[in-house]
């Protein structure tokens, strides 16, 4: 039950589309790399990784919800697909009895948007039907990492917080194993079958959760499918009687036809993103090291398709069918696109529901589609799985019995599957207070997109799914469309390992993002980027390669 609330990602950069991504959904997919440390306990290494075997003894059982059959179940990796009508009269109970004795419980959460009001009638009545007695303390989530950081270097730390896994750099990756508790005495196993909700995380996410050889990390499970959707204005193109391009040739020839800078309209924003599938580019951090068909392990920046798809997007920029404000990287290029100024834009999964939504009752005749994923040269791509899990909320080391077992239960309620009473109350909140029904379809008013906002759905969320009881189609075209791209999805050698980089390596391809940013624009040359590349071989990447050889000698390929 995805809430109503319109939402897409703004500008070209990794850090804010994956905040788009969490403050859009109750099933993150897609994201950043990570894994936890070789050694077995806390006084252990930090750095490494936990996997295979010794993983699965860490790990809870898997026990699968069979409260809502899905209209279209998963395939090739994506998520369920609910398109039917539920009677919200009769929705199922996944937590008969409140697990939460109501002890007091303070959680910090990222958050993007305005802060609801403390005691608001949302966090009242959760806590009510949960068991609970949360103490939100909700941080800017553009600047969460900042926060995290000085949080974990003091000694006060909140009884649960939520961890982003693109905020695990520096010293926050560190200490996360020495701040966090070991879960493992709570779910490791059968034990968890004390919230089942939980028990039916799947067992990829828990892996993902594995820090310093514990289990610390309650999952948001994501679908491993690309979560990054080449939109494109399906109205605009079949009045216009285009066809959607399917090779990178035929993508700028399309572009020049359908740019018109007299009449406002280009063809496209910052192609980054989906070129990168479409050129079959790695994904960034430690999912970017693969060993290949020759049995040599590179990173992506090393293999000829990364200039390529580089070279390709800084053709379309050169041709003058990006917009300028896209090519100045300024301002909302989701308003660019939904206005009609340009025609294809990037944007993450969550953009489908969310631009249909807004623009439903101004312009009912919107609608937008998502381009497959095309090889550059007009073949099939190859594209690669996103982590399992990124997001993740951890429970402090010294905790109470008490404590631990309400942040649990906690996790537990925002873990209830599509069709229940407790996913209505984490997605919609209170009937007449914050949505109304109207045709059976639970709709919100302005109070509920203000106050439903990212806080619970960052606890612990259930296997991916994707519904829009407003939208059926939309969930229907999502579902499909992840479908079609991942019969061309290949998992890297790290997939499913929560990777922890030496510290020393922290920042050691920091720069290539502004470097791709500055080089597609025109304002640095090639051979700046082939000279970044160099240097990130001297300066610590060939021996961050002999450290992955070592951690995947150990530890066993993820593909």
């Amino acid at each position: 039950m995805t809430p109503n609330a319109a939402s897409a990602s703004s500008g070209p950069s990794r850090r804010s589309f994956l905040a788009s991504t969490a403050v859009a959904t109750a099933a993150v997919a897609g994201g950043m790399p990570l894994l936890a440390a070789c050694g077995g306990s806390d006084s252990g290494k930090r750095e490494g990784a936990t996997s295979g075997k010794e993983a699965d003894k860490l790990i809870p059982t898997y026990v699968a919800s069979t409260i809502a059959k899905p209209d279209i179940p998963s395939k090739n990796g994506s998520a369920a697909g609910y398109t039917s009508k539920i009677d919200l009269a009769a929705l199922a109970a996944s937590v008969p009895d409140k697990l939460g004795t109501g002890a007091p419980l303070k959680i910090m959460s990222p958050l993007w948007g305005t802060p609801p009001k403390p005691g608001n009638p949302y966090y009242k009545t959760l806590d009510e039907v949960a068991g609970t007695k949360i103490t939100w303390q909700n941080q800017d989530g553009n600047t969460y990492g900042e926060k995290l950081g000085a949080v974990l270097a003091s000694s006060s730390i909140p009884d649960m917080v939520v961890v982003p896994s693109w905020e695990l750099v520096g010293k926050i990756s560190s200490a996360v194993t020495a701040k966090f508790m070991d879960l493992g005495p709570y779910l490791a196993g059968d034990k968890v079958k004390k919230y089942p909700n939980l028990a039916a995380i799947p067992s990829d996410a828990w892996r993902m959760s594995i820090f310093g050889g514990a289990l610390r990390g309650i999952p948001m499970p994501a679908a491993p499918v690309p979560n990054i959707v080449p939109f494109y204005r399906k109205d605009v193109f079949d009045k216009k009687g285009y066809t959607v391009p399917k090779s990178a040739d035929e993508f700028l020839s399309w572009a020049k036809e359908a740019t018109s800078a007299k009449a406002k309209v280009w063809a496209c924003g910052d192609m980054r993103w989906s070129a990168a599938g479409f050129f079959s580019v790695q994904p960034a951090g430690s999912l970017g090291w693969n060993i290949g068909g020759d049995g040599k392990l590179t990173y992506r920046i090393e293999h000829p398709e990364y200039l390529e798809h580089l070279e390709w997007v800084r053709k379309l920029f050169a041709a003058g069918v990006v917009h300028p404000d896209d090519k100045a990287n300024t301002g909302d290029p989701t308003r660019r696109f939904t206005s009609g100024q340009t025609l294809v834009g990037n944007s993450d999964m969550s953009g489908w529901y969310g631009m249909t939504a807004e623009q439903a009752q101004s312009n009912p005749d919107f609608e937008i589609d998502g381009m497959d994923y095309f090889g550059a040269d007009g073949g099939t791509p190859t594209l690669y799985a996103g982590q399992p899990a990124t997001i993740w909320s951890m429970i402090r080391k010294g905790a109470s019995k008490e404590t631990i077992e309400n942040a649990l239960a906690a996790a537990n309620f925002a873990a209830a599957p599509y069709g229940t009473k407790e996913r209505m109350f984490v997605d919609y909140g209170v009937e007449g207070t914050h949505y109304t029904v109207t045709d059976g379809v639970p709709v919100k008013n302005d109070r509920g997109v203000q106050e439903v906002n990212n806080a619970w759905v960052l606890l612990a969320a259930p296997a991916p799914y994707l519904a829009h009881p407003d939208f059926p189609e939309i969930a229907r075209k999502q579902v499909e469309w992840q479908q079609r791209q991942g019969a061309f999805v290949k998992k890297t050698s790290t997939y499913g390992m929560n990777i922890v980089e030496p510290s020393r390596y922290a920042t050691l391809a920091s720069q290539f993002e502004q470097l791709e940013i500055d080089f597609v624009r025109g304002n640095k040359k090639l051979s700046d980027v082939q000279q970044a590349i160099s240097t990130w071989k001297s300066s610590g990447g060939d021996k961050l390669r002999d450290w992955y050889k070592q951690l995947l000698d150990k530890n066993g390929s993820g593909n």
